[in-house]
């Protein structure tokens, strides 16, 4: 028995990308609900989607704890669901329906809802938490519990229906002293499971963490529904004694922290570094950030002594003037100082790129390309520009988007907008870009590579039959006909 189920929308069989490359990560937004809700007495229980078969699994789950409230809590530090899938919203649907059919209130909070009230109400959803939700779901849990009768107009951060229409109350301050909120429920996630994954697919066993909330920079295509333009930090020593009471009741071989950007806070990574150290509770870790930031304060030293194994960048483009045009705030001879200076500090360097922006043209692609080679990364990832509501550039192409305004699932991969290629080509340079990166990669450091060494043959096919491809969609899905560097 449980007074509240809480679940996330995020189900990795619904993500055939994702359920490929088996990243499995708890949802660490949902746990952290749990924990606040349990910190104010009340029985809490998980219905763990990252694991779980399809929606029709929940019915179970209800039928177990016999809840009054279902909380649809998804995890917002997961940027896979922040990328508001189509997928997932009609499991978020699916089980608020489910859930009203056993009698519980339906509690919904994410991005997504934030930006389609009306579709949740719609689908049985009694309440939306808009903004940071920990505060939010206690009133509100408190409100239904205590059986008030009227509506809560009282409660910040909150949306329902009263007389027919949407309405929302006052906007949510967000929490700025993270250390008061309790350490995430990982007590109510099957972790066996979960390790058994990770070591069968990778060989060692992650768990995820947090040490911030939100984003101070601009980058234009970045939505940011939930905290808005702020950023709050917990302090270095609250973060070592989470990852102290993970060690010793997880023993996880390594760390994510899947914060926006890792260590933003003038002098918290040299502080972190000296705590893990000094408690011995330095473990191996990933993290986010940006390459302005790392080459500031001998960051990079520090996080490499703190632990760091790979950090992803934002990298985005090879072309400045695609950068600029993102207001992404950073500068090409960054991305190269702060790429060679991780790699001579033994710090696995990783970019996410962009294609597609408004503006690119075969030039900034060519630039791109240039930059990967040069720098030769040790891992990429490759999107194209996906407008989100909220966005300076959602608002830019909003009016040239077609009825489809978010992908299905992570692996979509669909231009939103008409952009200077078709969604058929960028997908062809998605391919041929990797293609030719793993090649690379192999004939750069074949000892390093030698297990990998059977698929040369099969990555330089690839790209060489996907540089063929691309120049000839540049005759039918460009608007000029031009041609493009192989």
């Amino acid at each position: 028995m449980a007074d509240i189920l809480l679940a996330n929308s995020y189900f990795l069989k619904h993500d055939r990308k994702e359920y490929d490359s088996m990243n499995l990560y708890a949802p660490l937004g949902t746990l952290f609900a749990a924990s606040y809700l349990k910190s104010l007495g009340y029985e809490t229980a998980l219905f763990d989607t990252m694991l779980a078969d399809s929606e029709e699994d929940l019915k179970k789950e209800l039928a177990k704890h016999k809840p009054g409230i279902f909380v649809i809590y998804d995890d917002v530090f997961n940027y896979l669901t922040k990328m508001c899938l189509t997928r997932m919203r009609e499991a978020a649907f699916r089980m608020s329906e489910i859930a009203k059919e056993f009698g519980c209130k339906v509690i919904v909070s994410g991005s997504d809802s934030v930006d389609h009230l009306e579709k949740y109400f719609q689908h049985k959803v009694d309440y939306a938490i808009c903004g940071e939700g920990e505060t939010t779901l206690g009133e509100i849990v408190n409100h239904i519990a205590f059986g008030e009768k009227q509506l809560p107009h009282n409660i910040d951060g909150l949306a329902f229906i009263a007389n027919g229409d949407i309405k929302k109350t006052s906007p949510r301050k967000v929490h700025k002293e993270l250390d008061t909120l309790p350490f995430p429920a990982w007590e109510l996630v099957d972790l066996d499971r979960y390790r058994d994954l990770w070591l069968k697919h990778h060989g060692y066993f992650s768990l995820n963490m947090v040490t911030t909330r939100g984003c101070p920079y601009h980058c234009n295509w970045c939505a940011k529904p939930i905290y808005g333009q702020v950023y709050n930090s917990r302090s270095p020593e609250n973060v070592a004694a989470e990852m102290k009471m993970l060690k010793e009741k997880y023993s996880p071989d390594h760390i994510w922290f899947c914060d926006d950007i890792f260590g933003l806070k003038p002098g918290w990574i040299t502080k972190f570094d000296e705590i893990v150290n000094k408690e011995k509770v330095k473990t191996p870790f990933k993290c986010l950030s940006r390459v302005d930031l790392l080459l500031k304060e001998d960051n990079i030293s520090h996080i490499a002594s703190a632990g760091c194994e790979s950090i992803w960048v934002g990298a985005e483009s090879g072309s400045q003037k695609i950068l600029d045009a993102m207001d992404k705030g950073t500068n090409i001879e960054e991305i190269y100082s702060a790429t060679k200076l991780l790699k001579k500090h033994d710090i696995k360097t990783c970019f996410f790129l962009q294609f597609g922006y408004l503006g690119e043209t075969k030039e900034e692609i060519n630039m791109t390309l240039q930059m990967v080679r040069d720098l030769m990364p040790d891992d990429i990832g490759i999107s194209v520009s996906y407008p989100l509501p909220g966005t300076k550039f959602y608002d830019k192409v909003v009016s040239q988007m077609g009825e489809k305004k978010n992908w299905v699932d992570s692996g979509d991969f669909e231009m939103m907008f008409p952009g200077e290629y078709t969604s058929n080509f960028y997908r062809v340079l998605h391919k041929r870009i990797h293609k030719e990166f793993r090649a690379r990669q192999i004939l750069k450091e074949p000892l390093k590579h030698l297990k990998k060494m059977w698929k040369l043959p099969v990555y330089i096919a690839g790209w060489l039959w996907n540089v063929m491809k691309l120049n000839k969609l540049e005759k039918t899905e460009r608007r000029e006909n031009l041609g493009f560097e192989g």
